[in-house]
């Protein structure tokens, strides 16, 4: 059929265009579709199959916005011949408004129907369009909506070259514990140790001949032996190093440095750049090289180098400086303090067919089963002279620390130099370290490490200010023989003869038989697993302090930050042991000077005050059981053990008490 040409009729006036947007609120890279809807009052809105033909007949649809870079995007992604157009990626545009046209352009007179509508309509009254018809439409542009969890995290501190120090500190620590001294040792007395004889398998030969007894192929020199081989043992591991493997977790040291690609090469490499090179001689540490560097009077080489060597000739003992052994005598107050000492001396006056008091339950006890142990037991009590006593190592720990012991055996003593300031800094410190963990947590603030700095820069002092005397030689051999004592009453013999506690999950095994014997004497039921982590944590924490430069005025607050984080499991974990030896909570706010005051009272009075009140607690009312109060027998004349039951309780009578 033949179009016929255009005639205004004055319909096309009354042709309308909308133009929708959905979605109307749109995000970065959302899809929108644009819909152009025409109307006309004799048939009202033409739905999208009947505008469709008017696609096909040539319509163009031009899009375009305010916006210039919306407009050019339109431009290129709706193209002229689409209704409804989509725009497959919104463009990253600011949030607001954005107003979006369409101009809708007719190619040429609508004059032919489809089929469909020619049955209806006929030709001529079909309405024509006018030139062109314009619609828009408000597109607006919102923000991105993202669910994500928000973390604060605790401020950052810069890495520090002391850091190195403290992990090489728990190594050597960790290679001189008991497990590892007890396999040495094992490997010394035990069938492969037979280049103590001279002769590989002489002993085995010896033994099963029936000339001697292989229980006592030492004879009277069997703590001799021990302790030659334990002080070989502390040789070996002594120096300011990092080594064996197996002595680390890795994992665990990464996440004190924050590190989780941590390596053994890694920290080796930083504990050399903390260590100072001074005048071309072999490494040391900072603080040492600072106290040498005063020492004018020592010899010097031909390259102006201090040495060490024999000390008669001006020089330093050798290995002192370039190898200190990470060694702290508070480790030997603490075990001293869980009853250690007194657990070997009781079994040996038993031994001795000695009473230790008017009702010693060891009396009872038969010495079959400690028979394979007889040539040590009996070298041990022939050695007594040559071991320290109680009295010499409780002088030590008063010029070390200012604490002291309380019993027969240390009454009486007057020290001529005592850090009598110690415990009042050092507990202090555990404090003040405890404040700063408590604002490290809160994430929505910056810790202060300053006031922590200078009670690290105070302990210090009073550490350096004690390390003269008998500094290193008393700490060395009182770590000898309570090692030796340790590995006695780790013996299978010895749990036999206490018949301890087997289910208990001691950390080491010696613990069972001091906890037993603490039991027998009624020397108060707190276990020596506390003792000993305050033995263990309390070493650690003093030698990142002695041997740490806190002096240094350049030190800055990242220092101290670094050296809370890093060492955090030893102080949290001496804190609880502290409470639970002594019933003293170092973190909790002082409200009054009494509270204040508990804090600087004597680890040894707060242990008696705490044995005491555990007897009361435990002795029935003699009204409510009719029977008298039993009497504690009388002191005995002993040096280095308590004898009976309340031989380490003070004469609190005498004080008022």
């Amino acid at each position: 059929m033949a179009r016929s040409p255009r005639q205004t009729t004055g319909f096309e006036h009354q042709w309308e265009a909308r133009l929708t947007a959905a979605p109307m609120r749109v995000h970065h890279d959302d899809m929108v579709t644009l819909t152009v809807t025409l109307s006309h009052p004799r048939f009202g809105d033409l739905s999208p199959q009947e505008y469709g033909l008017f696609h096909d007949r040539g319509l163009r649809f031009i899009y375009s916005s305010d916006d210039p870079r919306l407009s050019r995007y339109l431009e290129t992604h709706t193209g002229t011949q689409r209704n409804p157009a989509v725009i497959p990626r919104m463009p990253s545009l600011p949030e607001g408004e954005y107003t979006v046209r369409v101009v809708v352009v007719p190619v040429e007179n609508i004059q032919m129907l489809r089929d469909e509508f020619e049955a209806s309509l006929n030709a001529e009254d079909w309405p024509q369009l006018p030139d062109a018809l314009t619609a828009s439409t408000i597109v607006t542009m919102v923000a991105q909506q993202v669910e994500a969890n928000v973390t604060l995290q605790r401020s950052a501190s810069l890495a520090t070259d002391d850091q190195a120090l403290w992990a090489a500190i728990r190594n050597r620590t960790a290679a001189i514990n008991f497990v590892r001294y007890q396999k040495f040792i094992d490997q010394v007395l035990g069938d492969k140790g037979d280049v103590l004889i001279g002769v590989p398998g002489q002993r085995n030969a010896l033994s099963h001949s029936g000339f001697i007894d292989q229980s006592n192929i030492f004879g009277p020199y069997t703590y001799s032996l021990l302790k030659l081989a334990t002080q070989a043992f502390l040789t070996l591991e002594a120096g300011v190093i990092i080594r064996d493997h197996e002595l680390f977790d890795l994992e665990k040291e990464g996440v004190r440095f924050g590190d989780s690609g941590l390596t053994m090469e890694t920290l080796q490499d930083r504990l050399v750049h903390y260590l100072v090179h001074p005048d071309s001689q072999t490494a040391v540490l900072p603080y040492l090289n600072r106290i040498v560097s005063a020492f004018i009077s020592l010899e010097k080489d031909n390259d102006g180098r201090r040495q060490e060597g024999v000390p008669y000739f001006e020089r330093m003992l050798k290995h002192r400086l370039t190898a200190p052994s990470m060694i702290e005598l508070i480790w030997s107050y603490w075990q001293e303090q869980g009853m250690l000492m007194q657990t070997i001396n009781a079994i040996a006056w038993r031994f001795q067919n000695r009473r230790g008091s008017e009702n010693d339950p060891l009396r009872e006890l038969e010495f079959d089963t400690l028979r394979p142990l007889n040539g040590v037991i009996w070298s041990f009590i022939q050695d007594e002279p040559n071991r320290l006593s109680v009295a010499r190592r409780a002088y030590e720990y008063h010029h070390h620390y200012g604490l002291s012991l309380e019993g027969k055996a240390v009454q009486g003593i007057y020290p001529a130099d005592s850090r009598s300031n110690f415990i009042e800094a050092f507990h202090n410190l555990l404090y003040r370290t405890e404040l700063f963990y408590r604002e490290d947590r809160d994430t929505t603030m910056i810790a202060d490490a300053f006031p922590l700095l200078n009670a690290l820069k105070e302990v210090h002092l009073l550490l350096a200010d004690g390390m003269h005397n008998q500094y290193g030689d008393l700490t060395w051999t009182t770590r000898c023989e309570m090692l030796i004592t340790q590995w006695m009453l780790a013996r299978p013999e010895m749990r036999e003869f206490l018949r301890g506690r087997y289910a208990v999950p001691y950390q080491e095994p010696w613990m069972g038989a001091v906890d037993a014997m603490k039991r027998l004497q009624g020397w108060g039921d707190t276990s020596v697993s506390h003792f000993h982590e305050l033995a263990v944590t309390g070493e650690r924490i003093l030698l990142s302090i002695r041997f740490g430069d806190w002096i240094d005025i350049h030190n800055i607050e990242e220092q101290a930050k670094n050296w809370a984080r890093n060492s955090k499991p030893e102080v949290q974990r001496y804190l609880h042991a502290y409470r639970t030896v002594t019933g003293v909570d170092l973190t909790s706010d002082t409200v009054d000077s009494r509270d204040a005051a508990t804090r600087f009272v004597q680890p040894s009075i707060l242990l008696q005050r705490r044995l005491s009140s555990q007897r009361v607690t435990a002795l029935p009312r003699s009204s409510e059981a009719g029977l008298r109060p039993l009497r504690s027998p009388a002191p005995t004349a002993t040096a280095d053990m308590p004898s009976r039951p309340m031989a380490r309780l003070p004469q609190r009578g005498a004080r008022g008490e």
